[in-house]
């Protein structure tokens, strides 16, 4: 079977709806994505969005900030991009339905604090901002007449002219999907591809991410023959929640960023002895600084202390975590709760320039998946969301002049070959790296 539309988007979190709604505009979007719909990274994201949109704040903070966070490695134009862009973004957010949390002192909206940012700049809906955000999302693009859905898809791989034995510089062709119901790889032809297939998380054993972040847009991409870089940059958030059963299970930074302190066993406040920013230090500082503070100790945890905090605010800022970890046998309010370091987040992927493009031409990666610059050797907190929808904005704007200049379809390509791959026998190999 093949699929044929202007443009072809992996993936249904931030970056991939943003994407298809504003190509929409001018042409059909198929959207393809691992499982359903609303599985995303960003339907999991608590924290918030950060955006300068408080008279305290400036462009120029907010630079800094993510500057200093990445530890020097970030491209500056990259950083100042996503910055400058960044409320026009939120705004559009906005525009479509997103509901950011009201302000309860003052005209405006509640802009939270987090790890690394030295002013309150981060939008939040409480504590499941990004599933608000992928629910407006997701209920635009099945409303558009040019947007098609395609759930329980798995990409397998990119199709270029390269690969088709054209000479020069590769051209995007499109790419072949697998539908998981039927087995049947199916070919979906497109001028533009975007890649928003998120990170790797899940190549590690112990990980904030979902089942659906094992890597399939970078790996595809880099058979391709795209430009990756970067990934050996994987940030460690430093506070999911140490439970057998929980190990996915993400304690927002901004908890931290409204008071809650991180303790040892012996109840020490440990973070000044490791910065000056003590608990509001970078993710990757804290995460290194409880490493440290387990092999030092011999602990498998440390601890969140929330009970400096108002349990009613508690109640009221942070619902979803607050639930959760009662559902797991911890009341936040009443008694310190046990958080450890996990694979978090890919700051590098494939590597695009300010409009989004690999340098295969026509395919485009926006969100996790891309490295972009912004984020250097370690992401400043909130900062994803926000390079997720300013990227993609980009990349539709970039994709809609192309397709406006030149509006052919690449060539066709060749019906999927299963060839003689078989099981793998040895499993072994396999739950010696992952126990899934």
């Amino acid at each position: 079977m093949t699929r044929q539309s202007d443009f072809l988007v992996i993936g249904s979190g931030i970056a991939g709806l943003s994407f298809a709604l504003r190509a929409a505009e001018l042409g059909t979007v198929t959207v393809v994505t691992k499982k359903g719909t609303a599985e995303s990274a960003t339907n999991y994201a608590q924290g918030g969005i950060a955006a300068v949109l408080g008279p305290e704040d400036s462009f120029e903070d907010h630079v800094s900030d993510t500057l200093v966070a990445g530890a020097g490695l970030c491209r500056e134009a990259a950083v100042r991009f996503v910055v400058e862009h960044g409320p026009e973004a939120v705004r559009s957010l906005i525009d479509l339905g997103v509901r950011f949390d009201a302000s309860r002192e003052a005209p405006g909206f509640d802009l939270g604090r987090e790890g690394g940012h030295s002013r309150r700049r981060v939008l939040h809906a409480a504590d499941f901002t990004g599933q608000e955000i992928e629910r407006v999302l997701v209920e635009r693009c099945e409303a558009h007449p040019r947007i098609e859905l395609l759930a329980n898809r798995i990409s397998i791989d990119l199709v270029t002219t390269r690969k088709l034995g054209a000479p020069g510089r590769a051209r995007i062709c499109g790419a072949y999907v697998m539908d998981e119901e039927s087995g049947r790889v199916e070919r979906c032809r497109a001028r533009i591809v975007l890649l928003a297939t998120g990170g790797c998380g899940k190549t590690y054993l112990y990980t904030s991410n979902p089942d659906i972040a094992s890597g399939d847009g970078i790996a595809m991409a880099f058979r391709a023959g795209a430009t990756v870089a970067n990934l050996e940059f994987m940030q460690f958030h430093p506070t999911c929640l140490f439970h057998p059963e929980a190990r996915s299970f993400l304690i927002s930074e901004a908890v931290r960023g409204e008071g809650a302190v991180l303790r040892n066993r012996s109840g020490e406040a440990f973070m000044p002895r490791y910065d000056e920013r003590a608990d509001l230090a970078p993710r990757d500082v804290v995460a290194r600084s409880i490493d440290f503070e387990l092999k030092r100790s011999g602990d498998d945890c440390v601890f969140l202390d929330c009970t400096v905090l108002d349990p009613a605010f508690v109640r009221s800022r942070f619902p979803n975590i607050h639930e959760r970890c009662l559902q797991y046998g911890f009341d936040m309010t009443k008694q310190p709760i046990p958080v450890v370091p996990a694979a978090h987040y890919a700051c590098g992927g494939v590597r695009t320039d300010l409009h989004g493009e690999t340098d295969i031409e026509n395919l485009f990666a926006a969100g996790e998946v891309a490295s972009t610059g912004l984020h250097g050797a370690n992401r400043l907190a909130s900062n994803s969301l926000l390079e997720g929808v300013v990227f993609a904005r980009a990349a539709a704007e970039a994709s809609i002049a192309r397709l406006r200049e030149t509006g052919d379809f690449p060539p066709d390509f060749p019906e999927w070959d299963p060839g003689r791959a078989v099981d793998p026998t040895e499993e072994v190999l396999v739950n010696a790296n992952w126990d899934g």
